[in-house]
């Protein structure tokens, strides 16, 4: 089993640390990992995206080409990634920064308002975590005790106080896409 999974967005929308917490998790069950960060010059606000290899066996090359899952938290994230989803793959849209709707058929696509759950427990910055949420809701790739572990343990202390909010954040967009999907 080989997962590739690239999640883009905006500098500040923790992108990059989604993909760390799904490669602690999978180093953490002893699978093979790579993750690999990119970003624009500018921190906030720039692009950035992150690609995580997934494998029970070793990896070849941790470029992907083909990713078979894309989490898209903004616009241009979707318009750059789309294209580029493995057939039979899945895409999970930020529908709260998003207005229009994937347009290929050949692939499973979860709309989810990650923003405004996370608005409504308290902090848009938790967006990340809904998404998170739901990729394990919908694809099953790493169990969620695994990423709610590495969470506890790589939370900055000055983060640490919205850690149980974090960790509300991911069973919610779970659950979103359980309830959505079936």
């Amino acid at each position: 089993m080989q997962t590739e999974i690239i999640i883009s967005g905006f500098g500040g929308q923790g992108v990059l640390f989604a993909g760390q917490l799904l490669a602690y998790a999978a180093m953490e069950q002893s699978l093979q990992v790579t993750w690999i960060p990119s970003y624009g010059p500018e921190m906030r606000g720039g692009t950035a995206n992150c690609t995580v290899i997934i494998s029970d066996e070793e990896i070849g090359s941790p470029v992907v080409g083909s990713p078979k899952v894309v989490l898209a938290l903004n616009l241009p994230s979707l318009d750059k990634y789309e294209p580029l989803v493995k057939a039979g793959g899945l895409l999970i849209v930020n529908a709260s920064m998003v207005d229009r709707a994937p347009q290929r058929t050949d692939i499973q696509t979860v709309m989810i308002p990650a923003s405004e759950i996370a608005e409504s427990l308290g902090d848009k910055r938790m967006a990340n975590m809904v998404m998170l949420g739901a990729l394990l809701g919908n694809l099953p790739i790493l169990p969620e005790e695994a990423i709610a572990k590495v969470l506890r343990e790589h939370t900055t202390e000055r983060m640490q106080k919205l850690l149980s909010a974090n960790l509300e954040a991911l069973k919610r967009g779970m659950n979103y896409l359980v309830e959505k999907v079936k």
